[in-house]
């Protein structure tokens, strides 16, 4: 019997996910929509710890100040009566068609110049809220056709943009920091920072990298073909994992949004050890809240809207007591030691050891006898096996 969900467990959800109406390019909504307000009640029921959400999750594009801080407030009133975390808030610029070519490398410098007013208003809701993450995902960002873009100008134009932002939330003295969001497609064709390894390549030339970070989501990783958990470890390891989003995808496809463990099973139980237990030889650990950014499926009703939700939970909480008993098995001890795997945390040279030093050492590599050491066995197949020995039972 698996537990049920608690606010220890820091679970957190987009009201744009169970507030999706299941809309797509090829048909109309299928479920109605329901005030912001009401999917947050829903989800304290549920066993939820925080919301998030974009601007115009809570209030229209067109919205005056004074509806804008009425619906805010009314959010925050039912989060605080619930005994939800307000932890994230994100700025929508990519569904208003002023948007279509971006917010922050938009060609037209009048339309960055109102993205980076509106982003920035937004930073302001943020911190005013308690939230302590500002995502920002530059799903517009980017283009269809090369002939479009002057791409050095668009990445000047993406750091300067970044850059003020940071730098406002500083100058503000405001306890938050940015998430970039990778994805490689859609909307666009291709978008600028398509992956983790881009978005750290672009937050190291920043002037104010020290508070941006990232936001890697499961789909958008796994929709290149590349691994969810390596690209949480290269983020910890850079100390830039600032926020996740935990969601589900089968392959190479559109981005499908699923409930978290309903894609890659294996990997979601990788990315849970990793998430829960940390490093096997120790390291930096992730401590932000378990977020979930999926999309219940186009046939669900309100009912299975509420079904697909807990499951995410649920789906977290049965992943992370198998690999808690994964970790704790001796026999994973065993396996673990077999493979070296601890070893890796050894560094190459020794302490103080100069490169002089190490080229001087026959051992390292005049009388190594690489035949003898390429006759090692290092029992990977029998490690993994066990670890889906736990996944399945």
């Amino acid at each position: 019997m698996v537990r049920k969900p608690t606010p220890e467990d820091r679970f957190s959800f987009g009201l744009w996910t169970v507030g999706w109406n299941a809309v797509d390019p090829f048909g109309t909504g299928t479920r109605s929509v329901l005030e912001p307000w009401e999917y947050t009640s829903r989800l304290a029921e549920l066993g939820a710890w925080g919301i998030t959400f974009h601007d115009n999750d809570v209030f229209d594009f067109h919205a005056s100040d004074s509806e804008r801080e009425k619906r805010v407030l009314h959010v925050k009133k039912v989060a605080d009566a619930a005994g939800l975390t307000i932890e994230m808030v994100t700025t929508n610029t990519f569904t208003h068609p002023v948007f279509k070519d971006g917010g922050l490398t938009n060609n037209d410098r009048s339309i960055r110049r109102f993205g980076l007013r509106k982003i920035l208003r937004n930073v302001d809701l943020a911190a005013s809220l308690g939230a302590t993450t500002f995502v920002m995902w530059g799903g517009r960002e980017g283009a269809e056709y090369d002939s479009s873009k002057d791409l050095n100008a668009a990445f000047d134009r993406y750091k300067e943009g970044l850059d003020a932002v940071a730098g406002y939330i500083k100058s503000q003295g405001y306890n938050l920091r940015i998430g970039l969001e990778p994805k490689p497609n859609e909307p666009r064709g291709d978008i600028l920072l398509p992956t983790v390894g881009h978005a750290l390549a672009l937050i190291a030339e920043l002037d104010n990298s020290d508070v941006v970070g990232l936001n890697p989501e499961v789909g958008h990783e796994q929709m290149a073909g590349l691994n969810y958990t390596h690209a949480l470890a290269q983020a910890l390891n850079a100390g830039k994992l600032f926020h996740i989003d935990l969601n589900a995808q089968s392959g190479l496809k559109y981005d499908q949004d699923k409930a978290f463990g309903h894609g890659d099973l294996a990997s979601a139980f990788f990315t849970v050890d990793l998430l829960e237990n940390g490093f096997v030889g120790g390291g930096p650990r992730y401590e932000g809240p378990r977020h979930f950014d999926y999309k219940p499926s186009r046939t669900e009703g309100m009912e299975g809207v509420w079904e697909s939700a807990a499951a995410n939970m649920e789906m977290y909480i049965r992943l992370a007591q198998k690999a808690k008993a994964f970790r704790a098995d001796p026999v994973t001890r065993e396996l673990l030691e077999s493979a070296s795997v601890d070893e890796l945390a050894r560094p190459t040279l020794a302490a103080g050891e100069s490169l002089e030093d190490f080229l001087s050492d026959r051992n390292a590599y005049e009388d190594f006898d690489a035949e003898a050491a390429a006759e090692r066995e290092y029992h990977f197949v029998e490690l993994y096996q066990h670890a889906m020995r736990h996944l399945i039972g």
